[in-house]
């Protein structure tokens, strides 16, 4: 049985096959491989990207879904989440998409060995969906020449699940990460490259992956109101100028703060493209998990 906790688990084999997979299915519509799969989605932290587009992406497949709503489960009346998740896989679900407010909850009740578990968001740790799909705008971007490409993650990087894992898939294919941000928002321990202003690495990067400011997570305000910081990180046409740098952003995008309106309208903008990748991805990581490596498994050889 195969997990998608985070992408450490993928295989430089099935990373590449991930890829291959969502070049055609953008390209044909695929047959009903999941035919009479069914899928539960357990979300205890709000998402409008993450959750449609793995349905989209499960019904482009022929799967089912099943939304459970966390406020109305039986956490709520005291049950522990093992034991809500061992009730749900008693129901017999194909894969269970989770994502919670805890680094370690996917790999905990993927460690019960039930049925797969997809990390759709975790902590600020791993959002291994989103990584892929990153990793995915920029290889058919730039004609899958990953090796040597330079990005610069800007912005909330300490609280942020995409840069880190975006960070550790980047690094792995050969990307070279560098961070921009104030100094309360860097990672504490990191090798790679720091700055704090934008100007510093204009000249230096192929990509800029800005990040949500989210400046009511951070105990000791280091700036006075979103304005404030909009001034000094927000992706504008000004501080672009003609450069042929790509900008990227998970979403979602808080307006003339995290780039500014001109440039969310701007060619070099791939906000919308990875949310569309992000359907493609999203079912070749299901075919992966759910028919690939099932038919892998050496338990069922």
């Amino acid at each position: 049985m195969q997990h998608l906790v985070d992408t450490d688990q993928l295989s430089e084999r099935q990373i590449k096959d991930i890829l291959g997979d969502t070049a055609r299915f953008k390209t044909r519509r695929p047959a009903p491989l999941l035919s009479g799969k069914l899928l539960i989605t357990l979300f205890f932290e709000n998402s409008t990207r993450t959750r449609s587009s793995f349905e989209v992406a499960a019904k482009r497949l022929g799967a089912d879904m099943v939304h459970l709503d966390p406020s109305r489960s039986s956490t709520k009346k005291g049950e522990t989440l093992e034991d809500t998740f061992a009730n749900l896989c008693a129901m017999e679900p194909d894969g269970v998409i989770i994502r919670h407010s805890e680094n370690d909850t996917p790999s905990r009740l993927a460690e019960m060995e039930m049925v797969p578990v997809i990390n759709a968001g975790a902590g600020n740790y791993a959002h291994p969906t989103q990584a892929l799909l990153d990793l995915y705008t920029l290889y058919e971007w730039f004609d899958g020449a990953l090796e040597g490409l330079r990005v610069a993650i800007v912005g909330d990087i300490i609280n942020s699940r995409v840069a880190a894992s975006d960070i550790r898939l980047f690094r792995r294919m050969g990307i070279r990460v560098s961070l921009v941000a104030p100094k309360p928002f860097m990672p504490p321990v990191s090798d790679l490259p720091q700055y704090e202003r934008i100007e510093e690495v204009l000249d230096d990067v192929d990509v800029i992956i800005s990040l949500r400011a989210q400046l009511e997570r951070h105990k000791k305000p280091i700036f006075d109101d979103y304005e404030a910081y909009a001034r000094r990180y927000c992706i504008t046409e000004d501080l672009l100028e003609d450069r042929g740098i790509l900008i990227m952003h998970p979403g979602p995008v808080m307006r003339n703060i995290d780039i500014s309106d001109e440039i969310l309208e701007d060619p070099r903008c791939m906000v919308l493209d990875q949310v569309r990748n992000g359907v493609y991805v999203r079912m070749a990581v299901l075919k992966l998990l759910l028919l690939d490596s099932r038919e892998t498994d050496p338990a069922e050889i």
